[in-house]
């Protein structure tokens, strides 16, 4: 904020008029040294002026990415919505849907997985889809390619079992880590350790990744909530206002 202040200052104070009815162009540089000492002057004594601006600015910013991200979110939908692959929870049949994309590695994905769980049980009419979306490394690329291979191999209950395994992982995803939730499973997990490394599970997650770059997501989590996209945690309650909100229009 105060780099903001200082910008939008130094702006106004070297700030030349355009020609109008005085002819501000025509001014002598000594007589702009008085124009801007005036204009100085002027937000030294009155800085909630700036604050003001910055208010104004901040808002119109915040509509026009609203709008941008709506075409974004419509040009993308199907891959989006309907891309035939993505794990479903929820209420399939929900009046509004939520689609998070996320990676097993990020703090905050890790915080919002419990909530969003909570939200969905408690709300009862939201429709989930997950999108595996490893950013963080080697090992949330790992951790994905085996929770994709669940989703293909052993199906949607399966996957969300390892879903909240993986995202409560403390340590490293190795071969024996991975086997072991498999074990605790009942899933073959030499299989699958064979199956997450198959070209039908990188397509899945390359699909994501492009998906993502379409999107301008460069973070996670990050959460499509009706027709808003919503880059970054947030707490369930506000989660929870959104959907309502979503749900009048």
């Amino acid at each position: 904020m105060k780099r903001i202040l200082l910008a939008t200052a130094l702006a106004i104070t070297t700030f030349t008029a355009p020609a109008s009815a005085t002819d501000l162009m025509d001014m002598t540089d000594s007589e702009r040294d008085v124009f801007r000492a005036e204009v100085r002057a002027y937000l030294m004594e009155n800085p909630e002026v700036l604050l003001e601006a910055i208010n104004v600015l901040e808002q119109r910013q915040a509509a026009e990415e609203a709008v941008n991200d709506s075409t974004l979110l419509q040009n993308n939908a199907e891959e989006i919505f309907n891309d035939g692959v993505s794990y479903v929870g929820g209420n399939p049949d929900g009046d509004v849907t939520i689609v998070e994309f996320s990676d097993y590695r990020c703090p905050y994905c890790k915080r919002a997985h419990p909530e969003v769980a909570q939200l969905l049980e408690k709300d009862g009419n939201i429709k989930f889809i997950y999108k595996e979306f490893p950013i963080l490394g080697p090992d949330s690329l790992t951790a994905a390619q085996f929770a994709v291979a669940v989703l293909l191999q052993d199906g949607p209950e399966k996957y969300r079992a390892v879903n909240n395994a993986l995202m409560e992982m403390r340590g490293e995803p190795s071969d024996a880590a991975l086997t072991h939730i498999a074990d605790g499973f009942g899933l073959d997990g030499t299989a699958l350790l064979d199956k997450m490394k198959s070209d039908e599970v990188m397509q899945v997650i390359k699909a994501n990744r492009a998906l993502g770059q379409r999107l301008k997501i460069s973070g996670t989590p990050t959460f499509i909530i009706g027709d808003q996209l919503i880059r970054g945690y947030i707490p369930q309650d506000n989660m929870q206002a959104i959907v309502d909100e979503a749900r009048k229009e």
